[in-house]
This record gives structure tokens, C-alpha cells and sequence, in this order.
């Protein structure tokens, strides 16, 4: 592991990255020359304790932040305002940027002090060939789930599968509306995906499977998704590939036929599409669109049912309970990492709380609710508590 002197400069440059700050401005705000403040960056001149404080104050971060041993996450920050451009820019996103790295590097810090290495099972990139889109990104789906022996059923957990199987950092801020996810490949972290926590579930679901097709196919470049204007083709691919990842072909085929085999005339019933939606975990409009494509249904159901139907209410005349999956801000290693570095008292209840990014009873409740019913394991994940060993 480097030490601290020899990532300061790195840590530097990439906080003053993606704060947007010029080495000029720096420089100023310094009140040095600018062959100084790169000097800095390089590490052949030392940084002054107050010269690490105005530094990172004016890159917004914490010193401690700054004198990390571990080197820093590539600048997501800079690589996401290279994707905003030509998109509609909004002052809260770029917030949410910023935030997404300080994240980043914390998922980082935890890994380091618990001494473990973060999965990854990453394939080769894919080549997107221009041809037929919808046939390509059923290819590709059907190729990634035999890979992770998903076969042709519902992915239930999606969020927890592609964290703890693929290793994808997935994390939900709240974000703009009209902001449906982002991705960013960032070394030595990874892939991290970001969704719109204020989002519905399964909308959320399907940003997820989306991202997924952008790192599958395009991890050298950031993307952030807005929900309208996505007609071009990396869009619509990724979208197709969220259908058939999500619904695939057999698997949806068999369990519609299993479902309305007793009814011979008529068709499905709205609740029959109601009971397929949550077997899958997709939406109604989700849902009935890919019927439709499969040709199990009658083109233009949807837009029958859509002006005479409010999916919360007859959910609820069906008798279904709504899906209350929680947007949970961090990866659920993430959380098991920093309990377990907390029970093990080797990191206070006032850092347990930053970084879970709560307040110190907050803090002390998802600490007690992660280790209640299960153990903490040196690898960031739960197995079961051996009550006669806790007890003795």
C-alpha cells in the first residue's frame, strides 16, 4: 500500500479535477505561482498543514480526505461534465456528481481498512454492431445471463445480484427528475451506476438493466440517461436490452401460457398482465409493450388501458401489494463493510455516521439492524449469526 506522501499529489490533482478548479485558480487562491501549485501536484514540493487546509476547503473536501493512503478514484466528476455536454445542465446534478465521488472514494477507504478486495466479474466489452438493434441486444442479454446462471426467470434482487456477482458499485441519490441514471467507469473502483432514488421501483429496475447495456457495451465513456430524448441508438439499444434482460423471451412465453392456459377465449385479463408485471418486477406499460413485441397480445393494449386505467388504484382493487423496495443510497457492502469496521471499534461512531451519510442515531440503528440476525463477515457480506458462540 502507498503511503500517504506519495498519493497526497494524486489526490490533489484529482480533487482540484473535479472540482472544476484550474491549476491557475489554485494557484491564486493560494496565493502562489502556478509552477508552485503544479510542483504540488507532482509531489517534488512539499504541501503546508495550511496550505492542505485552503486546498481543501477550496476543492470542497475534508483533509483527512486528502491524506487517504490509498490512491484516488479516477476524477468521475470530470469525466460526468464531459457527458452533460450538449445536455440540458442542472446545478443539482453536478452536486450529485460531486457526491457520487466522495462516495466512491469512501467505498474505497473501506475496502482498504477492511483489508479486502471489491468483486469484480467484468466481460469483455462488447462490440455494437449497427445492424438489427432488437436482435443484437436480445444476443446480448441472453449471452449475459448464461454467464451468470440467471437463466430464463426473474432477476427478483437485480441491484443486489449485479453488486455482489458482477461487481457493479450501484448507488440511488436522489437525482433531477428528469434524470433517469449514470454510469462511469472509474479505476480502481469500477464500473458505478447511479439511479434516481425518487424514481418507482420498477423504473429503477429498468434504469439499472439499462446502465448495465451501457457498460456492457461502452465502458470507456461516462453516460447519463434522461427519461425523454432517447432515440439515438446507444439509447434505444440499451433499452432493448433492458426488455429481453429483464423479460426474456422463453421465460416470459412460458409462465403467460402457464397463466391463461384455462382461459380459451377473450384473452388475458388486465389482472393477468397485472400478475405478470409483478412476477417480473417491471411496470404495467413494460410489461404489456413486450407482450406485444412478442406477439402474445394484441398490438395497441396498452394504449387502450392506459387512458382508462390508474395502475396504483387497480393494483389495489386486484388485491396486490405495492412493491416498497427500498432506494437504499449505498451498496449493501458498502454498509456491511463500515458496521463491521465499527463493531470491531476501528472506526468511531462519528465516522460509522459520515460515512453512511447519516447522523450518529441513524447511524447507531442500521448498525444494530445489519448485525441483529446476522454476522458481519471479513468480506463485507452477512452470513448467520451462531447463537451459541454469541452468547457465550
Amino acid at each position: 500500500m502507498r503511503n500517504v506522501d506519495t498519493t497526497l499529489p494524486e489526490r490533489l490533482r484529482a480533487a482540484r479535477q473535479s472540482a472544476g478548479v484550474t491549476q491557475q485558480q489554485a494557484a491564486a487562491a493560494l496565493g502562489v505561482s502556478r509552477p508552485l501549485l503544479v510542483a504540488m501536484e507532482k509531489g517534488t514540493r512539499d504541501v503546508r498543514p495550511d496550505e492542505l487546509v485552503a486546498l481543501a476547503s477550496l476543492y470542497k473536501r475534508q483533509v483527512s480526505d486528502l491524506l487517504r493512503p490509498q490512491p484516488p478514484v479516477e476524477a468521475i466528476g470530470a469525466q460526468f461534465r464531459l457527458a452533460l455536454t450538449g445536455k440540458a445542465g442542472d446545478e443539482n446534478l453536478h452536486d450529485v456528481i460531486n457526491e457520487l465521488e466522495n462516495l466512491a472514494d469512501d467505498f474505497l477507504d473501506l475496502a482498504r481498512r477492511s483489508s479486502i478486495e471489491l468483486p469484480r466479474r467484468y466481460p469483455a466489452t462488447f462490440e455494437l454492431a449497427y445492424g438489427d438493434l432488437a436482435l443484437c441486444a436480445e444476443d446480448l442479454a441472453l449471452e449475459e445471463r448464461r454467464r451468470l446462471g440467471l437463466g430464463d426467470g426473474p432477476v427478483q434482487q437485480l441491484r443486489e445480484f449485479l453488486e455482489d456477482e458482477v461487481g457493479v458499485r450501484v448507488f440511488m441519490p436522489v437525482m433531477p427528475s428528469k434524470v433517469a441514471g449514470a454510469i462511469v467507469y472509474a479505476e480502481p473502483l469500477g464500473a458505478c451506476v447511479a439511479v434516481n432514488a425518487h424514481h418507482p421501483v420498477q423504473r429503477r429496475r429498468w434504469t439499472l438493466a439499462h446502465e448495465y447495456a451501457h457498460f456492457l457495451t461502452r465502458r470507456d465513456r461516462s453516460e447519463i440517461t434522461l427519461i425523454e430524448n432517447r432515440n439515438n441508438t446507444e439509447e434505444r439499444f440499451a433499452d432493448l436490452f433492458a426488455a429481453n434482460f429483464l423479460m426474456p423471451r422463453s421465460g416470459l412465453r412460458r409462465r403467460f401460457i402457464e397463466l391463461t392456459r384455462e382461459r380459451s377465449q377473450g384473452g388475458p385479463t388486465v389482472a393477468d398482465l397485472f400478475q405478470m408485471a409483478r412476477i417480473f418486477r417491471v411496470s404495467l406499460q413494460a410489461m404489456t409493450h413486450r407482450l406485444e413485441d412478442l406477439g402474445l397480445i394484441k398490438r395497441g393494449t396498452y394504449d387502450k388501458l392506459e387512458g382508462n386505467l390508474r395502475p396504483a388504484e387497480a393494483e389495489r382493487a386486484l388485491g396486490l401489494r405495492p412493491d416498497l423496495e427500498r432506494a437504499e443510497l449505498l451498496p449493501l457492502r458498502y454498509r456491511y463493510l463500515a458496521v463491521e469496521l465499527f463493531t470491531n471499534g476501528e472506526i468511531t461512531e462519528g465516522q460509522l455516521a459520515a460515512y453512511l451519510r447519516t447522523d450518529r442515531v441513524q447511524a447507531r440503528n442500521i448498525a444494530r439492524d445489519l448485525t441483529t440476525s446476522n454476522d458481519v463477515t471479513g468480506g463485507g457480506m452477512p452470513e448467520p449469526v451462531r447463537w451459541n458462540e454469541a452468547e457465550s
